[in-house]
């Protein structure tokens, strides 16, 4: 199986709640639209340096990250950003490596959205189909 890139957009979710209460207008959301590599060894959203700060994000607190090669490093943990892929959303928060070449969609973002990857086709697909389904237990 080869690595594949799906286009997402990440919006700051605190600007959503901003424009939602009538604080900006909605031309003033910070978002980006970008390509991204599903990652089901990642368990959230993880963005450089420059994206964070493109989308004004806040870091809020640091966490202990081990990387694929092993090794543990200290990372910010940003405020929420919402990611959207075609018609499904989730908000969470993102790692931030700071000089990361790939943006990464953990496990927490695809099962979130309910997609798993389809490796032989290289792309995501819905769990459910085309149907978003939200899983309450």
């Amino acid at each position: 199986m080869g690595t594949f890139t799906e286009e997402i957009t990440l919006a700051n979710a605190g600007d959503i709640s901003a424009a939602r209460n009538g604080l900006i207008p909605d031309t003033e959301i910070r978002a980006l639209t970008l390509d991204a590599m599903p990652d089901t060894g990642a368990w959230t959203l993880v963005i450089n340096e420059e994206i964070r700060q493109r989308l004004g994000l806040a870091v809020v607190k640091t966490v202990d990250s081990s990387l694929a090669d092993g090794s543990t490093t200290r990372y910010g943990l940003t405020e929420p950003v919402e990611i959207r892929w075609k018609d499904r959303d989730i908000s969470l928060q993102a790692v931030v490596i700071p000089k990361a070449n790939d943006i990464l969609l953990g496990a927490l973002v695809l099962e979130g959205m309910d997609l798993y990857v389809d490796p032989v086709n290289q792309r995501l697909a819905g769990v459910h189909g085309d149907q978003r389904i939200h899983l309450v237990k």
